[in-house]
């Protein structure tokens, strides 16, 4: 990886007409404690055809993606010398340095014969004056439906992510939240998705029942949630691709707080019967369930960890919410506070902690914790250690995480009284910025990379 030292040296040696070593690679270090976003160049496409207005939307939002992440500066086309940009041709690297260009894409549109449009790029390195592999290939070419433009351009926003952060992509993704409209007294609460960017907002539900905490299934095609369908709080399934709505078992009492297992062939939940709110896993196969806890407190909101060996959940059995670690299979565990047992508490922090969820790196867990008034969203090991706060709001809540664990999603009131929204905020801490919406909007999740 590329140091900002080493890329200055570089930038110095072009200057003065020397070589640049093979290994000097340019790249965002994203965890470098004295962070500067990398400057990007993104021209519009070059077109062949006649509609230069999807073209420039295209390459508007490959700018935007980049910009959101916060690791990137980009460029404004006002300052552009080289005019005639190409993507047969290698860039005149010299005017790109003169405007501290380091990183270039080049990038052309077709309408194709069959009435698809293709987008191809490629990306320079323009101190190192060498174009930069993409899996392999010295560019990437998408063909694709034009109502699907919006993703040829989150492929190649993910594409020049990947090559320059060393990082999973993440832009070609979508969000599921609570739309929520009316007056706080009879508040509507809608089921909606949306691209990971804000675009293409549809509803889900009617709004006829109140619904809460949408999680995507790994498989992209179904969602599970809460809904008050029938005036109990009971889990349903909606399959995205039909827009059927299915009720997961008929349980005595209150189930809730539902999330897909890593495999995508379960569900946990919580069961509300007896006094008691114990864990369940159900067999989405079989219709089988599995009782997971069973202590005379309220156990709640569990995720699995990426490798489905472990099952992280908020409980109060130690006399306020906090989060305990378990096993899948209910065997004993080592805990961080010493000895062995079926459920080891990981947080001892003061204030109370809920809805926790698993990185997708296995790493880290997220959560929502509560103290003096405030809210706060916050990561921590699963052994208990390294816990930081990265928010604080009034109410900060129901955080998720961006596939490639590098980005949480949460809901926020910023006052009392005020509207919930959307936000989002980088691991480090940096980059807080608010996610659009058409309509107040809670409970957040997060797909995987759309296939």
């Amino acid at each position: 990886m590329m140091t900002y030292l080493k890329r200055f040296l570089a930038a110095a040696l072009l200057v003065l007409g020397l070589a640049i070593p093979a290994h000097a690679q340019l790249q965002v270090r994203v965890d470098e404690g004295n962070f500067r976003p990398m400057t990007i160049a993104v021209p519009d496409f070059e077109v062949t055809g006649t509609n230069t207005q999807l073209a420039r939307q295209i390459a508007d939002v490959i700018r935007a993606d980049l910009a959101s992440t916060g690791l990137f500066d980009i460029q404004n086309p006002a300052s552009f010398i080289q005019r005639d940009l190409t993507i047969r041709a290698e860039p005149r690297f010299a005017d790109w340095r003169i405007i501290r260009t380091e990183a270039l894409v080049a990038g052309a549109f077709e309408e194709l014969p069959d009435g698809r449009i293709a987008v191809s790029f490629r990306l320079w390195d323009v101190f190192g004056g060498e174009i930069m592999q993409i899996n392999g290939q010295a560019g990437r070419r998408i063909a694709i439906s034009p109502d699907d433009w919006r993703r040829a351009a989150h492929k190649v926003a993910d594409s020049i992510y990947e090559r320059l952060t060393g990082e999973d992509p993440y832009f070609d993704t979508r969000i599921v939240y609570i739309a929520e409209t009316g007056p706080r007294t009879e508040r509507v609460k809608r089921l909606a998705i949306m691209d990971s960017d804000g675009a293409n907002q549809q509803y889900l539900t009617s709004g006829r029942s109140t619904v809460l905490t949408p999680r995507f299934s790994p498989s992209n095609q179904q969602i599970t949630y809460l809904s008050y369908e029938g005036g109990r709080p009971r889990v349903y399934l909606f399959d995205i691709s039909t827009g059927r709505q299915e009720l997961l078992g008929n349980f005595p009492g209150m189930t809730f707080a539902p999330r897909f297992t890593t495999d995508g062939q379960g569900i946990l939940f919580s069961q509300a019967q007896g006094g008691s709110t114990d864990i369940y896993m159900m067999n989405l196969r079989t219709r089988e369930s599995r009782r997971l806890t069973n202590s005379p407190s309220i156990d709640t909101s569990p995720s699995m960890s990426p490798d489905g060996r472990s099952i992280v959940f908020n409980s109060d059995r130690g006399g306020t919410p906090q989060l305990y670690v378990m096993n899948t299979d209910g065997s004993p565990r080592a805990c961080p506070s010493g000895g062995q047992d079926v459920a080891c508490r990981i947080t001892f922090g003061r204030g109370r902690y809920s809805t926790p969820v698993w990185s997708p790196r296995g790493d880290l867990i997220a959560f929502t914790k509560q103290e003096g008034g405030r809210f706060y969203i916050g990561v921590i090991g699963a052994d208990g250690r390294g816990e930081r706060l990265l928010t604080e709001s009034y109410l900060d809540e129901g955080p998720d995480w961006s596939p490639n664990g590098r980005v949480i999603i949460f809901f926020r009131e910023a006052r009392a009284g005020a509207s919930p929204q959307l936000w989002t905020i980088d691991l480090s801490g940096r980059n807080e910025r608010r996610l659009m919406t058409p309509t107040d909007a809670s409970d957040p999740a997060w797909s995987p990379l759309l296939p």
